[in-house]
């Protein structure tokens, strides 16, 4: 039976989101980005998840994702991602009090991808804003913060 929107916890996402954020790691220099997010409702009763980023200062290509946002029981969250840079994520989680919070349980990394040993990902929707942060542990660094951003929604 597909969720109504009444009981579906992640109907907030829903829409195309824009707007910037900044990177830092110890392995590369700090960045500005340019980011736009859509995720849409799919008839199974899922969300597909669509990411893009630009550099800020000159509008070159920085990274994207694509996956799918499952709930497959109430107050569990998971987000299954692929990265053209040959990582691949799984994260599970739960949304309390409007935080979604996110931690991966398998990460896979093809022969040529830089690797990756942990990701986790906070969202939380307030009206039309959507803020996120990632942190993860890669290429020999621990776990630490990488992304933060700060979205809008404009459809």
């Amino acid at each position: 039976m597909a969720e109504t929107p009444h009981d579906d916890p992640l109907a907030p996402l829903v829409g195309v989101w824009e707007g910037h954020g900044d990177g830092a790691y110890p392995t590369i220099d700090s960045f500005g980005f340019i980011e736009v997010l859509e995720i849409t409702r799919h008839p199974k009763g899922f969300l597909v998840h669509s990411q893009r980023t630009e550099d800020a200062t000159d509008g070159r290509p920085l990274h994207a994702e694509i996956g799918y946002w499952r709930v497959p029981a109430p107050g569990r969250i998971e987000l299954v991602l692929a990265h053209p840079t040959g990582v691949t994520e799984v994260c599970e989680g739960s949304l309390e009090e409007g935080v979604v919070h996110l931690r991966s349980t398998t990460v896979g990394c093809s022969g040529s991808a830089k690797p990756v040993q942990s990701l986790e990902r906070w969202y939380v929707v307030e009206g039309d804003t959507l803020r996120y942060r990632l942190s993860m542990g890669a290429v020999g660094v621990p776990h630490q913060p990488h992304l933060e951003g700060e979205l809008h929604r404009v459809v």
